[in-house]
């Protein structure tokens, strides 16, 4: 999967504003059963918010979303609080329910 730019980011985060949370991650963390439900969710539905329940420091929450990032091979697009979202688009292109502008609104 190719990096994400700034206005696509932009783009993906607008289309979660009005998203509940599908995956809640508690005290344990990031285990493989949330790993495989955060797959499982991004396979059906591409975009996704994770909602950290247990968790207060920055710090904890970034390792974390580093960790799905890596495990789930998706992209982190934005973190508001205790709310993260991530994308990972899907394989078939018949599927595919996002699509992403290729150019910024700017340069249009």
């Amino acid at each position: 999967m190719s990096k994400l730019a700034g206005f696509q980011r932009k783009y993906l985060r607008s289309l979660a504003h009005d998203m509940k949370p599908c995956v809640h991650i508690g005290q344990r963390g990031v285990t493989a059963a949330v790993i495989q439900t955060i797959n499982a969710a991004l396979d059906a539905h591409e975009l996704i918010k994770v909602k950290y329940i247990e968790c207060k420091e920055k710090e904890r929450k970034t390792a974390m979303a580093d960790q799905i990032t890596a495990e789930a091979l998706c992209e982190m697009v934005g973190m508001i609080g205790h709310t993260a979202v991530f994308f990972r688009s899907q394989k078939d292109p018949k599927k595919r329910k996002i699509s992403i502008p290729r150019r910024s609104p700017e340069k249009l």
